[in-house]
């Protein structure tokens, strides 16, 4: 009796630490979920706020979004969003992209990774937290600051109108359609490129956005549009 008394004391508090999509989806998991399953127990010690973002196990402090993570198909992946701030004494963390800007994770590909790495993972998540305590932001790269192709200066010298929907833009939005630009190498296909959004920068849309009006993951596009009988011109 005296347990069950205390058992039914802590359940609410069980269900503050864990997020009920997130029990379903390691429940579920077809890969990976023992190694997800351990960096969840670490998060939570960490005294973390479990949540269900982007179809994957977020946690956060305080609101703000701390780390994620996500399960690929040779990988597990525990991402920092601010992790161009953390010190990595250790050299242990990787950007995602290229292009990352903020974001910076560890990758592993079994749980004695991740069994070995537990001390220093409650490390650096512990200084991500302190990142958030202190109300730090990772300077934004402006895209002024990135090369504009020539062709598309060309486009703004014919195109006012064409000019000004591209600075409304997010800075995000023209960084990311100035990365896809300038990867062309060949100046008709850069060309090519810019028209082939020009309509869909003057709708004021980024580069991922949809513009079919049918996409259940607003503002990105998830692929409806494929359904449409006739393909969008743009």
């Amino acid at each position: 009796m005296q347990f069950d008394s205390f058992k039914n004391q802590l359940l609410p508090y069980l269900y503050l630490m864990f997020n009920e999509n997130v029990s379903d989806y390691l429940l579920n998991a077809s890969n990976w979920q023992e190694e997800m399953q351990l960096l969840r127990d670490i998060l939570i010690d960490c005294n973390l706020r479990e949540e269900w973002k982007w179809k994957q196990p977020c946690y956060t402090f305080d609101g703000n979004s701390v780390v994620i993570i996500g399960a690929f198909k040779h990988n597990v992946r525990l991402g920092f969003f601010k992790g161009a701030l953390l010190a990595d004494t250790e050299n242990i963390l990787s950007k995602p992209g290229e292009n990352s800007h903020h974001t910076r994770q560890l990758v592993f590909t079994s749980i004695d990774e991740i069994q070995k790495l537990k001390n220093l993972i409650r490390q650096y998540v512990f200084e991500a937290v302190e990142i958030e305590k202190a109300g730090l932001q990772i300077p934004s790269v402006h895209p002024a600051k990135q090369n504009y192709p020539e062709e598309l200066n060309i486009i703004f010298l014919e195109d006012k109108n064409f000019e000004q929907a591209f600075n409304a833009l997010t800075p995000g939005g023209q960084r990311a359609y100035l990365l896809f630009f300038n990867a062309a190498k060949q100046s008709a296909t850069k060309t090519n490129r810019i028209k082939k959004y020009h309509q869909r920068i003057l709708m004021g849309k980024g580069i991922n956005d949809c513009v079919c009006g049918l996409s259940k993951r607003k503002p990105n596009c998830d692929g409806s549009h494929k359904q449409l009988k006739k393909p969008l011109p743009f």
